[in-house]
């Protein structure tokens, strides 16, 4: 099974307008309500693709329920902590001339919250994957990454992290399965600037040495270089083409997309590594996240 954790999920609400003015009322004209929050993302597309996975974090209040809604209706299971106050926060996304976020906080989570999804998390088994994906609310310890995958160790469990620089570093010891910083990302953990592929190889193989096994290193529309375990091999492609239309969830859609590619494979790391960038693609391409026809119609276009 594959689970996902999000500690601070959010309603997107989206809004587009030819011309945004501050301090006057602008009227839009597109709006959408989407669950989101990065471990939510991975687990609506693995439903779009037809792949099973449970989705854990935090929620409260009524957008807390609707983003149990949309999962349920993208076929995904999910088991969150509910808080007994506040409410799961709402983003707000201003798509015009100039793009403007306003996001929300997020309920205060206990200490005995926190000890509910440990408890959820000590129930995974051998073979299980976990994807631990974005920021941790100023309510939680900065080390909860670290603190999650301490108590997992030797557990046979493949962890995905896909998280800024201070949270991807500080569990590299703890040999994450699969790490996905972009090429900039990459480049600032070690203070450089990345200027070649080759480059770009040998900075993830740095990462392999203090720990991680799986680098992808996603690059927008430069498409994307995978780095796998044990192997001198690599693998790059450019981006397929396509108008780019919503870059939010395309990071999270590629981890998805790869997870499907590498289970329904049997573990083929270039199947992976194709279906993930197609995946990632898709969603950009896209207003919503990707589907399983948008994808496959993607993979048509890598050789």
């Amino acid at each position: 099974m594959i689970y996902t954790v999000t500690f601070n999920p959010a309603i997107d609400y989206i809004v587009r307008l030819d011309k945004f003015t501050a301090g006057a009322i602008n009227r839009v004209n597109y709006e959408n309500v989407l669950g989101g929050g990065k471990g939510v993302n991975v687990s609506i597309v693995l439903g779009n693709m037809g792949i099973e996975s449970t989705a854990l974090g935090f929620v409260a209040g009524f957008t807390g329920e609707e983003i149990k809604r949309q999962l349920l209706e993208a076929g995904v299971h999910s088991d969150f902590v509910q808080l007994p106050e506040g409410f799961t926060r709402i983003n707000v996304k201003v798509k015009a001339d100039v793009e403007t976020e306003i996001n929300g906080q997020g309920p205060k989570i206990s200490e005995a919250k926190r000890e509910e999804l440990f408890q959820q998390l000590d129930k995974l088994v051998e073979g299980d994957t976990l994807v631990l994906a974005g920021s941790i609310p100023n309510t939680l310890p900065d080390t909860m990454y670290e603190q999650i995958m301490a108590r997992l160790d030797g557990k046979g469990i493949r962890i995905v992290v896909d998280a800024e620089k201070g949270l991807l570093l500080k569990v590299l010891k703890y040999h994450p399965w699969l790490i996905k910083p972009n090429n900039h990302e990459l480049g600032d953990m070690f203070g450089v600037v990345l200027k070649s592929d080759e480059e770009i190889v040998e900075y993830a193989k740095k990462l392999q040495a203090q720990g991680a096994r799986n680098v992808l290193i996603s690059m927008a529309g430069d498409g994307a270089i995978f780095v796998p375990e044990g192997s001198d091999k690599w693998f790059k492609s450019p981006a397929p083409k396509g108008k780019l239309v919503n870059s939010v969830g395309a990071g999270d859609s590629m981890v998805a997309g790869f997870l499907t590619g590498y289970q329904e494979s049997n573990g083929d790391y270039e199947k992976a590594f194709k279906f993930g960038l197609c995946t990632g693609s898709a969603s950009a391409f896209s207003e919503n996240l990707a589907t399983r026809p948008e994808v496959e119609a993607l993979l048509k276009q890598i050789s």
